[in-house]
């Protein structure tokens, strides 16, 4: 059994959201006029009689899916498995203060992750490899600073995100758009497993519902919900990612973008976000020192005087090709500073420009000091 608290009123709610043809919305207002699920059972069929609503009322009285009911509660009791109803202190504090929050969740892992301060982190389904490596590393660096890394379980950016998140110390969750016993993309099985076991994997429908394409639109506003802010790398003008974004400003969120090339598609969204507000994201502490987990950094000596030694931008570079921007997120420095520091070891002919835009270390600089 499940030692997640559990009362009649929690099972009003799970019945009142098995409701045929009472929407989230619906039932979100009925609860406001009548203060609770049971009373909404209770009194609220003969008030909606009397006032000309029938269908409704006739809805509450027997549009219960009382099979679905029993599904939830069947599998509420397997191990690692909770369901969390509105009216539980285990209910995620940031979500309850969204506009239509569901009236329970389906949760597997570690559900204390849900009460954690998050950072959403969201991008392409088609991301290229440096921006799937800037999300792994940027998750993996904001969740070893605390915030546990929220997104989608999609391909591309979402799933480098948890990838980072469970790497560092905060750990990750992730919003499902189907039933919490589907896996969606199947190719992410591992991943969603990892994150069944050391993060969290938690949804609002209940087990069994496909991967509809109407329900992932409704998912992000989860993602944006239970996090103090969304993070895009790499969205198109029409994609999911921006939808988030939105959302995040609908709830009063921080928004933020990290920009990229001028002709890639994938950077469209994100400088659009940036044009409109969105904090341009270079590193993590861009985003830890608007969310106040940090200091702004301290003006420090040019960025040539951190080029050579230890904790230098020589030893963030390490001996494989890399690219402006990757350095950026690993140093800190910002893009400008970072640029200008490899123009100075460029000079100095301890880094060549490659192909693509990428910098290699030559073999001299090993011998500098």
């Amino acid at each position: 059994m499940s030692n997640d608290e559990w009362s009649d009123e929690s099972l009003a709610l799970l019945r009142l959201a098995h409701v045929r043809d009472v929407g989230r919305l619906h039932a979100r207002k009925l609860l406001e006029v009548f203060g609770t699920a049971a009373a909404v059972f209770r009194d609220a069929p003969d008030a909606l009689a009397s006032s000309g609503a029938t269908a409704i009322a006739d809805a509450l009285r027997c549009g219960v899916d009382e099979a679905a009911v029993q599904r939830a509660l069947r599998w509420r009791e397997a191990g690692g498995h909770h369901l969390i109803a509105w009216n539980s202190e285990r209910y995620p504090r940031l979500l309850r203060e969204i506009a239509d929050p569901p009236l329970v969740l389906y949760a597997c892992g570690r559900a204390q992750l849900l009460q954690a301060p998050m950072i959403a982190i969201v991008g392409s389904r088609n991301a290229t490899a440096q921006g799937r490596c800037d999300a792994l590393e940027l998750a993996r660096a904001l969740s070893d600073a605390g915030l546990c890394i929220a997104s989608g379980l999609a391909l591309g950016i979402d799933a480098s995100a948890h990838t980072g998140g469970l790497a560092g110390s905060a750990s990750s969750v992730a919003v499902l758009g189907t039933g919490i016993d589907r896996i969606y993309p199947r190719s992410n099985r591992r991943l969603h497993e990892q994150l069944a076991r050391d993060g969290c994997v938690v949804t609002e429908l209940p087990p069994g519902t496909p991967p509809l394409k109407g329900n992932f639109p409704v998912r992000n506003r989860l993602i944006s919900g239970l996090s103090r802010g969304v993070l895009v790398i790499e969205a198109a003008m029409e994609s999911g990612s921006l939808l988030t974004a939105r959302r995040a400003l609908e709830q009063s969120r921080e928004v933020f973008a990290m920009p990229g090339s001028i002709h890639s598609p994938l950077s469209k969204g994100c400088h659009w976000l940036i044009r409109e507000g969105a904090k341009l994201t270079e590193s993590a502490q861009d985003v830890l020192v608007e969310l106040g987990m940090a200091p702004p950094a301290a003006p420090s000596c040019g960025p040539y005087e951190r080029t050579h030694g230890p904790g230098s931008l020589l030893d963030y570079m390490g001996f494989a090709p890399i690219s402006l921007e990757q350095l950026a997120a690993r140093c800190g420095l910002g893009a400008a500073r970072t640029a200008e520091g490899l123009s100075r070891l460029e000079l100095e002919g301890d880094v060549a420009i490659l192909a693509g835009g990428l910098f290699q270390r030559t073999p001299r600089s090993g011998t500098r000091h």
